[in-house]
């Protein structure tokens, strides 16, 4: 991509906007650069061998909000394929993620009478079924839509009922033709990740039953500014949602948001109830009061972006001291969390990523691997034990107290954490 754009050094200065770029809700060719992370490598592209890492490719990584709509989005975008051919990320394995979503499983079965006769759920992007096996064990008809084939596999492997495809209109086209219209759809951190975003939501409004809810979760673009949470920009994680910017693309194809709540996981997240525009259902308080949030916050000015850059590189060299200055005083440093958000941590670091030795992950999935980009060997928790660093960072610092729980022995130990973000804590 080509693009003639400089860092963004001054909060109170103004940022070019993007030569080529083109909204992908509203396409408006207004766009400002608030964020430019230069090269980075498929944040879940772990890799098994040399061949791989001396091929590894990298790709722009850089943020813009659109001037028109306010749709905070990246620029290059990556071929979904290439994203999702051999995924690694499993939901399965976090605690906190099965907790979480048993509960709001209970709260949908409950408030939607899900258990009538011919109701019917889908989730988008069902992942190894961790949420819709709460649906089948409650005798709940569901179907999983899931790109990725080796978790889709896992998911069936259970029981629980998936199809392999990417969702849009012409899967919710198929699907309605052969179930029917669905009372509810699901969708946990997929929303961000649809480059086409007409397209999904068209999928939406089709599959959708006329007095049908839609629920979608993915992290808060207030919570994302405010907490600078630059390691959740990845190349699958297309776009950074505000209310704002919301509205008018659920209004295009004739839904609209009825609720809104915003939660604490992911470091900041929205869970959105969306409708049908004919449908009986009408916009909650807390909705309507988040949407004056915003608008006191400024998110209709280009002031309110342009600081983030600033923010960040205060951050990142903060981090980079920290470890460096470890390392020089002889400290052994390991990483716990072999995430997408972590890859885009460890490729922010530059040298100082040299002062980590190695990941540490729960998942099995990921053991044997290397990092993209830095290439650190990846291994079981167990690890830690044999070989114990004096510090951990954790990259999936959004799972800080659940992780903390699981290694108590670490810290009994004397080992510390080093938790990076919203700001630099020693636990």
């Amino acid at each position: 991509m080509t693009s003639q754009l400089k860092e963004n050094t001054d909060s109170n200065s103004t940022s070019p906007a993007q030569e080529n770029f083109l909204c992908r809700s509203c396409a408006s060719t207004q766009g400002l650069l608030t964020l430019d992370l230069g090269d980075h490598p498929l944040a879940n592209n772990l890799l098994t061998s040399r061949d791989q890492i001396l091929s590894e490719p990298k790709f722009p990584l850089q943020l813009y909000v659109c001037q028109s709509c306010r749709l905070i989005q990246i620029g290059a975008i990556v071929p979904p394929v290439s994203l999702f051919s051999d995924y690694v990320y499993f939901s399965s394995f976090s605690d906190t993620m099965l907790e979480h979503s048993r509960k709001a499983a209970e709260i949908y079965i409950q408030q939607m009478e899900l258990k009538r006769p011919k109701q019917f759920v889908v989730e988008v992007a069902s992942n190894d079924g961790y949420m819709l096996k709460n649906f089948v064990s409650a005798g709940i008809k569901c179907l999983g839509i899931e790109p990725a084939a080796n978790i889709a596999s896992v998911a069936q492997s259970k029981g629980i009922p998936t199809q392999v495809d990417f969702f849009g209109r012409e899967t919710a086209e198929n699907v309605l033709r052969k179930h029917g219209p669905a009372n509810l759809i699901l969708g946990a951190n997929v929303f961000a990740h649809a480059p086409d975003i007409n397209d999904f939501v068209s999928g939406l409004a089709t599959l959708l039953h006329p007095e049908g809810k839609v629920v979608l979760e993915f992290p808060y673009a207030m919570d994302f500014l405010e907490n600078n949470e630059f390691d959740t920009i990845y190349h699958e994680h297309v776009f950074y949602f505000s209310l704002t910017a919301l509205k008018p693309v659920f209004e295009r194809h004739g839904l609209k948001m009825v609720d809104a709540e915003n939660l604490a996981i992911h470091g900041g997240s929205l869970r959105l109830t969306v409708t049908h525009s004919s449908s009986a259902h009408s916009a909650s308080p807390r909705l309507e009061q988040l949407f004056e949030n915003e608008k006191l916050a400024g998110v209709s000015d280009d002031q309110f972006y342009l600081s983030f850059q600033n923010r960040v590189n205060e951050l990142q060299l903060e981090l980079r001291n920290l470890l460096t200055q470890l390392k020089r005083s002889g400290k052994r440093i390991a990483a716990y969390g072999a995430s997408a958000k972590g890859s885009t941590l460890l490729n922010s670091l530059g040298s100082a990523a040299e002062c980590i030795e190695y990941i540490v992950d729960r998942s099995s999935y990921k053991h044997g691997k290397f990092s993209p980009g830095i290439h650190l060997p990846i291994y079981p928790t167990s690890h830690l034990k044999t070989n114990p660093p004096d510090y951990l960072l954790l990259l999936t610092w959004n799972f800080a107290e659940e992780i903390m729980r699981q290694q108590q022995n670490y810290q009994l130990q004397g080992g510390q954490y080093i938790i990076p973000v919203p700001k630099i804590q020693l636990a």
